[in-house]
């Protein structure tokens, strides 16, 4: 099994937001993947004490933990239930129900010998390869499908699309949200590889228009996930002053992307582009 993993923040100042862990349970039969992208909060109160890495760290620790030891549980159940522990470590000091209470977008991936499973929350990307080459981008969309005008401000946003019904979810602190998330199941021999990116990844096809999946996928996986992150920093760095591309957005983001090569279950060892 091959595993890369890259997470970088935007600004070296500044804590990352993102996490990413994969783990591989000793059983060898299976493992999973997570990937959260933080939401950098407004200036401004959030009705929280903490930061959006606690939040994070808290979210995506439990997520690891449980998407490994409870393979009885469903994602949705999964991510439901890391949403209420995290939630619980900090309801009596922080006010939950302020629309910006540090919150995340979530990929969330589980494989084992039969099935690889997976979850989509809000504008994150997990990319699947099957056996024969072939690509699907895994996607929430609801935020692209969002009225430019729900967007012009953050205090629009928050009032009229962020975590309600039309808009987008992200997750928070309501569990019931991931209910929200897209999710399923693919056998084992239709996911021969998973990509999980961050939308700081992503912007080298999404902002930047370098290639289509396919291209960044075959660029991960050439070259890995740090020339990905690195091609995206020198695309930033080249559009600061005209911002042809990058426009209103940050300069940089934080960027994430975790690469796993599953094996398979036909053979032992790692399946290679000259063995498909």
């Amino acid at each position: 099994m091959r595993i890369e993993l890259t997470s970088e923040p935007g600004n070296p100042g500044r804590p990352n937001e993102d996490f990413a862990s994969v783990a591989v349970p000793a059983s060898g039969q299976g493992g999973s993947l997570v990937v959260l992208d933080g939401v950098t909060p407004p200036r401004g109160g959030t009705g929280c004490l903490h930061s959006v890495p606690w939040f994070t760290a808290r979210l995506g620790g439990t997520l690891g933990e449980l998407s490994v030891s409870r393979r009885d549980m469903t994602l949705t159940a999964v991510l439901a239930e890391a949403i209420r522990r995290t939630a619980d470590t900090h309801r009596d000091t922080c006010d939950l129900s302020h629309p910006r209470t540090p919150q995340a977008t979530v990929v969330l991936a589980r494989w084992d010998a039969e099935r690889v499973e997976y979850l989509v929350l809000s504008d994150s990307v997990l990319l699947v390869e099957d056996a024969s080459g072939s690509l699907a981008a895994l996607v929430d969309d609801r935020l692209d499908r969002v009225p430019r005008s729900s967007l012009v401000s953050d205090e629009v946003a928050d009032a009229t699309v962020r975590n309600k019904e039309g808009g987008f979810f992200t997750a928070a602190a309501d569990p019931s949200v991931a209910a929200r998330a897209v999710t399923g199941e693919l056998p084992r021999a239709q996911a021969r590889t998973l990509v999980a990116l961050t939308d700081g990844a992503t912007r080298w096809a999404e902002k930047f228009r370098e290639g289509d999946w396919a291209d960044l996928f075959a660029l991960v996986r050439k070259e890995g996930t740090e020339a990905l992150v690195a091609r995206v920093r020198a695309l930033e760095d080249a559009d600061e002053r005209d911002r042809a591309f990058l426009r209103r957005s940050k300069t940089h983001d934080d960027a994430t992307a975790v690469y796993v090569e599953l094996w398979s279950a036909a053979r032992p060892g790692p399946i290679r582009p000259d063995q498909a």
